[in-house]
């Protein structure tokens, strides 16, 4: 008798263990870890940098990327801690890679954990880390279809941040017609509409970090 194990099956519960005790440890020292998703350019580097600048929470990030430092070397500047993870090719951070991140942080002196995950909107969403929430950044001059195209992403995340809404006229971008989009792959799902550039809405993204950190905490 022979049996047959799907090794996707078996890559994907190997990864949910770890993240179960990253979760154990983030729920422990009541950090608030969120991982964030995006594609390249949408601008989720910016709303980092601006978020800890910005935002009035105790932070670190941990970067991902398949190769340079560039981001967290961005992200350094803020004066908040930052550990880079190289994939080295790999299209998403796993649980693993985050729990070895840990151990250059010190979590009982933060509010918010910020996971920025490699720049793709397939792979990350397949894999948890042991976040609280994930979260997509999309912007306007990626067009309406990304929901549509990449709704798993979409519809494991608590929150969209929509980027670049100082652009949406320009490109023809319709607000109304992105919401619709992201309604029908899952109807609650917050959509914030920000810039970072010149920093309109982004006070309605802190707002909603701010609660979710209360929440936690039962404050």
């Amino acid at each position: 008798m022979t049996q047959t194990i799907r090794v996707v099956d078996k890559i994907l519960g190997a990864n949910d263990a770890v993240a179960a005790e990253n979760r154990a440890l983030f729920d422990r020292v009541k950090v608030f870890a969120l991982d964030i998703l995006g594609s390249p350019g949408s601008g989720k580097t910016s709303l980092v940098c601006r978020t800890a600048r910005e935002a009035g929470l105790r932070m670190a990030v941990i970067e991902g990327d398949i190769a340079t430092a560039r981001d967290a070397e961005k992200v350094a500047e803020t004066g908040v801690p930052v550990v880079q993870i190289n994939t080295g090719g790999a299209c998403h951070l796993d649980a693993s890679m985050v729990k070895t991140a840990l151990e250059g942080l010190d979590l009982t002196a933060l509010d918010l954990l910020v996971i920025e995950n490699v720049g793709n909107l397939v792979c990350p969403a397949e894999f948890e880390l042991g976040e609280h929430a994930k979260m997509v950044v999309s912007s306007t001059t990626e067009g309406l279809d990304k929901p549509a195209k990449y709704p798993l992403a979409f519809q494991k995340s608590k929150c969209v941040v929509l980027n670049k809404i100082d652009l949406a006229q320009p490109t023809d971008f319709n607000l109304a017609e992105y919401r619709k989009e992201v309604a029908q792959v899952k109807g609650d799902l917050a959509v914030v509409e920000v810039s970072c550039r010149t920093g309109e809405g982004l006070e309605g993204w802190y707002e909603w970090l701010r609660r979710a950190v209360a929440d936690l905490r039962g404050s």
